[in-house]
């Protein structure tokens, strides 16, 4: 699934092609994704003209002239840029076609994105008014994770993994911050103090901007706007590496299985539990 930094990355690929261009129409070949599409709502967005391109947690946001069309890409959606000529294929279910000629499509594997446009305020909208804070603003600070983990049994990768608590932060980006902060995956989240909390904030920070930097992750299925591959796959210590060797300690990583998702952990550098 594409994460902060691949929809990031993705945001800032798209954002020079498309600020202050008009959308000509939207083509839809698949109206069935996580919702349903509402062809008329959609159609609203033709004539308008791109006002910003804006992320919020994974969401990438358009602005338009009037209202916002809001883009999730699911588990395995991609969006790229094309010339108007270029033939869609299989999983090719929408076109954003500008009147430049320039094509935003959407492909998506699985099905599971989301594209919607509304005029009603993000503040209160529910897709956002549960969010928590983005992990790269100063809204994101200790004081702010010390005070939502009290009390809380979750463990505590699922509770950076929870966006009410922060956003974007994903399976792979929760592995390896909890591991470059020497914490347990399964530490229950009430037991953090306030050093291991500044540290783990500080960590998250760091391994989203290393990932930024170099392009994002990519395994199977992530590619940026200009279909490049993200380099962050290179850097990683150990999310994918269960039972090869701690880059740190030499002690061989192991596996637990958290919330339904595999989580890699050196049991000599993160012994805190």
């Amino acid at each position: 699934m594409p994460e902060l930094p691949e929809v990031e990355v993705t945001r800032r690929g798209l954002e020079p092609y498309l600020t202050q261009q008009i959308i000509e129409r939207i083509t839809l070949r698949h109206t069935k994704l996580r919702y349903p599409l509402n062809t008329q709502q959609l159609a609203l967005c033709a004539g308008q003209t791109i006002q910003t391109v804006q992320r919020r947690a994974k969401y990438l946001l358009l602005y338009l002239t009037q209202g916002v069309l809001i883009i999730h890409l699911g588990m395995s959606g991609r969006l790229s840029l094309l010339k108007k000529t270029t033939e869609p294929g299989k999983h090719d279910h929408i076109d954003l076609i500008l009147k430049n000629q320039t094509i935003v499509r959407y492909n998506d594997p699985r099905r599971f994105g989301v594209w919607l446009y509304t005029t009603e305020s993000l503040v209160n909208h529910r897709l956002f008014v549960h969010l928590g804070p983005e992990p790269l603003t100063m809204r994101f600070n200790a004081p702010l994770l010390y005070q939502a983990s009290r009390n809380k049994l979750q463990c505590v990768k699922n509770f950076i993994m929870d966006n009410r608590n922060v956003v974007g932060v994903g399976n792979i980006y929760a592995s390896e911050s909890l591991f470059l902060a020497g914490i347990h995956p399964a530490m229950p989240s009430t037991k953090l103090n306030f050093h291991q909390c500044l540290k783990l904030v500080r960590t998250i920070r760091v391994v989203l901007q290393q990932a930024l930097l170099a392009g994002g992750t990519s395994f199977s299925d992530f590619l940026n706007a200009e279909q490049q591959p993200g380099l962050f796959v290179q850097q990683l210590k150990v999310y994918g590496r269960a039972k090869a060797p701690c880059m740190v300690c030499n002690h061989l990583l192991e596996y637990l299985t958290l919330g339904g998702r595999r989580s890699v952990f050196c049991p000599h550098c993160q012994n805190t539990l």
